[in-house]
């Protein structure tokens, strides 16, 4: 028998889901979520299919519904705790904002050619090997679709990212409160460019958004890239 992978993001983003029901009124890449571009990074989504990876609780992908025009947005999450909480917050804004709850590269894979635009902000593109993740976000476009993500440009405090693919631990915690471990991709550019030409993607870009100061400030990396 296959024990159940503990989730590890069972107490993010609860205190907040309590008081704040609310679809956000803006769009935000950047690292503190309180400037830089917004939605238009994505292109014009009107009437396309959009993903997003990693969804949390679906606030960015319940923004797009809302205030934009696509088909559908698909909001994929892992954790069982964040799929519940998006269910209760946005559950009512089906069928333009569907909620998935599924492990991301095995979504991909099921979901071939299906996708126009697909996007991770501090998502499952940071939380998933880059090997196994861009292939699979590559397959999961058709031909000509856009990905674009956000990530740290460094790790918080300063410490730079890192030279070549492998992953940072950081602390998390189990549903118990126990301490737990978690592994986050924290890549340079040229790193991130250089997987994404293998995994099948043309005409990448990247821009960096300044992340201010104090203990926990970072850079945000956001990257754009066209499937081939």
């Amino acid at each position: 028998m296959t024990l159940p992978t503990t989730d590890l993001w069972h107490h993010f983003g609860r205190t907040r889901s309590a008081t704040d029901r609310t679809v956000p009124g803006t769009f935000r890449w950047n690292w503190g979520q309180d400037s830089g571009p917004g939605a238009d990074v994505l292109g014009d989504i009107t009437g396309l299919c959009v993903g997003d990876l990693g969804a949390g609780s679906a606030r960015h992908a319940a923004h797009l519904a809302v205030h934009h025009q696509p088909t559908r947005v698909i909001a994929v999450d892992a954790s069982p705790a964040q799929h519940t909480m998006a269910e209760d917050l946005y559950g009512h804004l089906a069928p333009r904002l569907r909620l998935v709850h599924c492990e991301v590269t095995r979504h991909l894979y099921a979901t071939a050619g299906a996708y126009d635009v697909l996007y991770s902000i501090f998502g499952a593109v940071d939380f998933t090997e880059p090997r196994r993740l861009l292939p699979a976000a590559a397959a999961a476009l058709r031909p000509g679709g856009r990905l674009v993500f956000s990530t740290l440009g460094h790790h918080p405090g300063g410490e730079p990212a890192h030279p070549d693919v492998r992953h940072t631990e950081i602390d998390a915690k189990t549903p118990q409160g126990e301490r737990a471990i978690m592994r986050r991709w924290v890549l340079r550019e040229q790193v991130w460019t250089k997987l994404l030409d293998e995994a099948g993607f043309t005409r990448i870009t990247t821009r960096t958004l300044s992340g201010g100061h104090g203990p926990r400030a970072a850079d945000t990396l956001v990257v754009t890239a066209l499937r081939c």
